[in-house]
């Protein structure tokens, strides 16, 4: 069965340990070369895994942002796009990614648009992790209120172009979040058009 933070906290609740979060490893290609439980993908030098960071933004072309929970062992109490996570192993980046929104956020895209992937290597300083991934970046509309899980989102943001960049000069943001951004704001740009500036 996935885990999902609430079958992992029903898990914890009964006395049994939760089951390990498995990722999918890929080659460079984005291939599927194998299966690596998630922290230990994480740890220095990291394992290229497969990842997906979506976008959504409301009727006014603005970026619906979350802050990561304080409670999360990677990059907590930081900002970063509207959702992002990992597939299961043998499931689509489309699939997880419609899931993890709606898990995290209560909401589900009224669209959502494949815009290209992207592949990184960010070290976080303050934990000492690796994001070495593969990423699936997607686009889409947020046209429901946002009920966000508190064990997942400390606080979210709809935010301007201009807004988001007066907020990343001064608020602290996940180390791949201008990444996944400007890889996709070809998409960004085509979704919202040019007035919005992104």
């Amino acid at each position: 069965m996935p885990i999902t933070s609430a079958t992992a906290a029903s898990s914890a609740s009964n006395g049994t340990a939760p089951e390990p979060i498995m990722l999918e490893l890929v080659d460079e290609s984005g291939n599927t070369i194998g299966t690596a439980e998630k922290l230990s993908a994480h740890q220095a030098p990291g394992r290229l895994h497969r990842a997906f960071s979506v976008f959504l933004f409301d009727e006014k072309g603005r970026l619906l942002l979350q802050q990561r929970a304080l409670g999360k062992y990677h990059s907590p109490g930081v900002w970063s796009n509207t959702c992002c996570g990992h597939p299961y192993p043998g499931e689509s980046p489309f699939a997880a990614a419609a899931r993890r929104t709606y898990e995290e956020l209560g909401l589900s895209p009224s669209l959502l648009a494949q815009a290209g992937t992207v592949r990184y290597n960010h070290p976080d300083p303050a934990s000492g992790l690796v994001e070495q991934e593969y990423n699936h970046l997607f686009v889409g509309l947020a046209q429901e209120p946002v009920r966000p899980d508190p064990e997942e989102i400390a606080d979210t943001a709809f935010v301007t172009a201009d807004e988001l960049a007066k907020r990343h000069a001064e608020d602290p943001f996940s180390a791949w979040f201008m990444t996944v951004l400007d890889a996709a704001r070809p998409a960004i740009r085509e979704l919202t058009g040019d007035a919005a500036g992104w």
